[in-house]
């Protein structure tokens, strides 16, 4: 009981156990269906990568306002290069570019000592600009032979009728943890956002480890874009608009504070699942869109003022 009330994640843990009282109460048969199940985790585990990301990245007391064009940026560049450089090579060449985001942007943080909402909000400008003048503005679709890829189907295939998305998940996340919690790199992450001027005295890095989390934040956000479109392998210059808004209201309903130092992957997934149930089920009782938005304001204020008295309650600073 004291591990769980301590775990990083027990607002999202709280906020599943009540969501999912509240659809059984009010939609039953149209929430506890294999569909509705399946599509919500689908859509749970593209967004997950997006947030898990960007967690790392508010762990360290920064944010990162452009997840969403990187999103749309490696999907562009992997459907958009397929044809001169094949499946391995539009990939490889697609997370590259991802990679370059997060370091030119990182570099930007640390280095030039700018904030890095301002940075990251013109990343998100600058990258979506280059998508839209790269291809601009129509997008072709995978050939047939591209979709029967093996490297396509194993990124957006079918395993035991579970799709491949969960699984990478799974993965990355265990992955993840194990570097977060069991290895230095973790160690140096949360101290470098608690406080840098004490993890500098022990001798972190905390420069480099701001950047590796930009960097980390960027792939991730990239696998995700290329994960949807192996599944769907039809894409538009749109894709992953205001996600990055999502993916930070993921994040901090998981348990991340704001002021760094504190966050857990399994919240930032945890989070991602009520972002997402909330938008299926809001659209399956018919409600209007705005509806969606409203929620995700409201949970977001709440998940903040909850997190603020938990860190308080266990004795860290905010």
């Amino acid at each position: 009981m004291k591990q769980l009330v301590r775990s990083q994640g027990l607002g999202a843990i709280i906020g599943v156990a009540v969501m999912l009282a509240a659809f059984t109460l009010i939609d039953f048969s149209g929430w506890w269906t294999i569909q509705t199940l399946a599509n919500v985790t689908q859509f749970t585990a593209i967004l997950a990568f997006v947030a898990i990301g960007q967690a790392l990245v508010i762990m360290t007391r920064e944010i990162d306002l452009s997840v969403g064009s990187v999103y749309g940026l490696a999907g562009v560049a992997f459907i958009t290069l397929e044809p001169a450089l094949g499946v391995p090579g539009s990939f490889l060449v697609a997370m590259a570019m991802a990679a370059f985001v997060g370091v030119l942007q990182g570099v930007a943080v640390v280095k030039g000592q700018l904030p890095s909402m301002i940075v990251t909000l013109g990343g998100l400008f600058a990258v979506r600009g280059v998508i839209y003048v790269w291809t601009g503005g129509a997008i072709h679709n995978f050939s047939a032979d591209a979709r029967l890829h093996p490297l396509t189907r194993l990124f957006g295939g079918e395993l035991l009728g579970i799709e491949a998305a969960i699984f990478w998940l799974v993965f990355v996340a265990g992955l993840l943890s194990v570097v977060l919690w069991r290895m230095p790199f973790g160690n140096r992450l949360l101290a470098t956002g608690g406080s840098r001027e004490s993890a500098e005295s022990r001798g972190v890095r905390t420069d480099r480890v701001k950047i590796w989390a930009f960097v980390l934040c960027s792939l991730l956000a990239g696998f995700a874009g290329i994960l949807t479109l192996c599944n769907q392998p039809q894409t538009h210059v749109t894709l992953g608009e205001n996600m990055e808004l999502e993916a930070i209201a993921a994040a901090v309903i998981g348990g991340c504070l704001l002021s760094g130092g504190r966050g857990s992957i399994l919240g930032a997934i945890l989070g991602a699942l009520i972002v997402v149930s909330f938008r299926y089920e809001l659209i399956a009782l018919g409600a209007p869109s705005s509806w969606y938005i409203t929620f995700v304001g409201a949970v977001l204020i709440v998940a903040v003022i909850f997190n603020q008295k938990l860190a308080r309650f266990l004795g860290h600073s905010v």
